[in-house]
């Protein structure tokens, strides 16, 4: 099968694929169809949490696609109650919408806040704040809620009610907030797409006190910074702060598409029965997947994430052609002297897989990838960065 030939032919033009296609993997090594190893620093953008075939998630997507693989959601099943009742008790919220996806997710944040402006503050056309450079899916409306142009061309009209800040500038908010009728703030506390850039702690608290002040809704989107990717279960976690709306994708179905709008104590009863659905939501095979993730997210794994994240900062901070690093966790963005997709290139060559973000080189691995490849990958990518 020549499978470059027919995803050409078959497959929407969407993504600028590279020239390789994977077979089979373990851990964090992937192996092509010519039998050469990878060692991923990608994970599929931030997805598979544990790696690739990790036994305990295959083992527990097994047992429940050899129980029931789907049952709509007019019904109840356990692995979807279960993971619901996990992601509230770690952090504090209260109930939990199951989607697909991110995009989904930050859909039905935007649909809460929205109720919320309308029927609890009486806002007929109620505006949502996001921040520029941020990402927040590729639906119209969450395309909307992106501050990037670049994502926005081509694809008007747009749906209206949402303005945008420059992030970490307080006076610009505190304006947003006095010219419009605003229920809610939405932001990402890393902006992955946009850089991978961490946004001010001073700037993040001073942003729900004024939602407090003005009882607006904080909205954090932790599609990509959840899951144990920064160091703690959530971002929000590092600066302190608890959201009245969180949601997150990626990382949470280890590899299977799911996504949560998880709603706090504010909010937890806004959603009335057929003010939102999905047919996949919450699917027993993806909440199970999900629930062997979020129960080992324990603090010794955090702390290793930590320290990996201390390990790799410290090789490249000095290195030869290194400029710049931000972000958290094992979210990281490498800003380089040479071009950052020239670099994943030539790593793709050598056996490395990264991500680029803007004009940074992207490092998101498995969250438990040994020391010893990660070791390997991180000289590989030094060497690289160098030449």
């Amino acid at each position: 099968m020549d499978i470059f030939s027919l995803d050409k032919e078959y497959i929407a033009n969407t993504y600028g694929r590279l020239n390789v296609a994977f077979k089979s993997g373990k851990g964090s090594v992937l192996t092509d169809f010519d039998g050469k190893e990878y060692i991923d620093l990608g994970s599929g953008i931030a997805v598979t949490s544990f790696g690739i075939a990790d036994d305990v998630w295959v083992d527990a997507v097994v047992k429940q696609l050899n129980s029931v693989q789907h049952v709509s959601n007019y019904y109840y099943t356990e692995p979807q109650a279960k993971l619901a009742q996990l992601l509230c008790e770690k952090t504090g919220m209260k109930k939990v919408f199951f989607g697909n996806s991110g995009a989904e997710a930050n859909e039905c944040a935007i649909k809460v806040a929205r109720k919320y402006g309308n029927s609890v503050m009486g806002i007929e056309a109620p505006v949502i704040i996001t921040l520029k450079n941020s990402f927040h899916g590729r639906t119209v409306t969450t395309l909307t809620a992106t501050g990037q142009d670049v994502f926005h061309k081509d694809f008007g009209p747009f749906t209206p009610g949402f303005v945008y800040a420059e992030a970490n500038n307080k006076d610009e908010l505190v304006k947003l907030t006095e010219e419009n009728t605003c229920c809610a703030v939405m932001m990402e506390l890393i902006q992955g797409e946009g850089g991978v850039m961490a946004l001010d702690p001073d700037y993040v608290k001073f942003v729900r006190e004024l939602c407090d002040k003005n009882n607006m809704l904080l909205l954090i989107d932790e599609v990509q910074t959840g899951n144990g990717r920064t160091g703690e279960l959530y971002a929000f976690m590092n600066y302190g702060i608890q959201p009245d709306v969180f949601t997150t994708a990626k990382g949470l179905g280890g590899g299977l598409p799911i996504g949560a709008c998880v709603l706090g104590e504010k909010v937890q009863d806004v959603l009335k029965a057929g003010d939102h659905g999905s047919t996949f939501g919450g699917n027993p095979v993806c909440a199970a997947g999900a629930v062997s993730i979020i129960e080992r997210l324990d603090n010794e794994l955090l702390e290793s994430v930590k320290s990996k994240s201390e390990y790799i900062i410290s090789q490249l901070q000095n290195a030869d052609g290194v400029e710049s690093i931000s972000g958290l966790g094992l979210m990281l963005g490498i800003k380089t002297k040479k071009d950052a997709k020239v670099i994943l290139k030539e790593c793709l060559e050598k056996g490395v897989l990264v991500l680029t973000a803007k004009d940074k080189v992207r490092l998101v691995p498995a969250l438990n990838i040994p020391m010893q490849e990660l070791k390997k990958a991180v000289e590989i990518l030094k060497e690289v960065i160098a030449e």
